[in-house]
């Protein structure tokens, strides 16, 4: 399926107008690129191994609308048949007529022609297996060679769920889950992306694992990526919502249960869960965290303390941080 793309250069202020605008000429699903920094909220809910960081907003925004393209070159804007031609002045005809009352910054628009594969596939170029110590990680569309037939395999597919394993942090938790796990171990995976951590778990010797995460896509990952391993479903049972502020999510996660809870996650996320997690945790239940970039560690560390837990272990690789603590009983 072939796409005509049109893509608007404008600011970030004139963003929502522009796409109103344009919606009212049958032009729908934008897709916004700009450097605005993310909220606080919006970094809450990003359960991902790392954010990047942030360019400098330059006040720049790119807005881009998808016209599906027939095989017979055709267009079909609102319902209606257009050609090239005439979206593109109906476009420029409603940008002009918003730069009278509003700055809309350049106001450009440039045309392109793309297939489904460019935003759904393309990421597969740059992912490609790779080892953690002795486990091999590998994508579905390679091969495992003879060299590799005697590892520990993890076949993963992060698909619209970050989570490759390929991130310092993800690996700093593997390590430590490999150390404390112990046969039959419950663990409960906070941000569980596309099930690496969880995956390998079960693989490590757990009976069971429940996941948490806020991105609906994270389940459809998870699904394929245990078909992928041979994870029985009854072993992997995987949760949409937010375990910190609801209620009915904890609440099907269930208390005291869980010998390990391990969220890669970031420090801002894990303040704030470290005091709601302890109740899942069963007494002497190991609390694993990373996604700490190197200067957030005491506050993850004071948390974890102020929440009644021991601190174990804290482990670094590269600029980031893994500290590793145990829940102490109650005298």
């Amino acid at each position: 399926m072939k796409w005509k793309k049109f893509k608007v250069k404008t600011t970030v202020e004139a963003e929502d107008i522009i796409i109103g605008a344009l919606y009212e000429i049958g032009l729908e699903g934008a897709q916004i690129e700009d450097k605005v920094p993310l909220t606080a909220l919006e970094k809450e809910q990003m359960f991902v191994d790392i954010l990047p960081d942030e360019p400098e907003d330059d006040g720049v925004a790119y807005l881009s609308f998808f016209v599906e393209e027939s095989e017979d070159g055709s267009l079909t804007v609102g319902g209606e048949a257009m050609d090239e031609g005439t979206i593109l002045e109906k476009i420029r005809g409603e940008l002009e007529e918003l730069r009278q009352f509003c700055d809309i910054g350049e106001g450009s628009v440039a045309v392109d022609e793309t297939e489904d594969i460019d935003w759904i596939n393309n990421w597969k170029q740059y992912f490609h297996q790779f080892y953690i110590d002795d486990i091999l990680v590998i994508p579905s569309w390679e091969e495992v060679e003879a060299k590799d037939s005697g590892r520990t395999v993890l076949h993963i597919d992060p698909g619209t769920a970050f989570g490759t394993g390929m991130h310092e942090t993800t690996q700093l938790c593997v390590r430590q889950l490999r150390k404390y796990m112990t046969p039959g171990a419950r663990l409960l995976d906070v941000g569980t992306g596309s099930g690496i951590l969880s995956i390998l778990s079960l693989m490590f010797g757990a009976g069971h694992a429940v996941g948490t995460d806020l991105d609906e896509c994270a389940a459809d990952a998870v699904a394929e990526n245990c078909r992928a391993n041979g994870i029985e479903t009854s072993r992997f049972e995987m949760l949409i919502g937010n375990i910190i502020t609801d209620r009915a999510v904890r609440d099907r996660v269930g208390y005291g249960q869980y010998d390990i809870v391990v969220a890669n996650i970031l420090a801002d996320v894990l303040v704030p869960l470290t005091p709601v997690i302890v109740d899942q945790l069963k007494p002497n239940g190991i609390y694993i965290t990373s996604g700490i970039i190197d200067d957030k560690e005491e506050t993850v560390v004071e948390a974890v303390k102020a929440a009644g837990l021991e601190v174990l272990e804290v482990n670094r690789q590269g600029e980031w941080v893994s500290v590793t603590a145990r829940l102490v009983p109650a005298a």
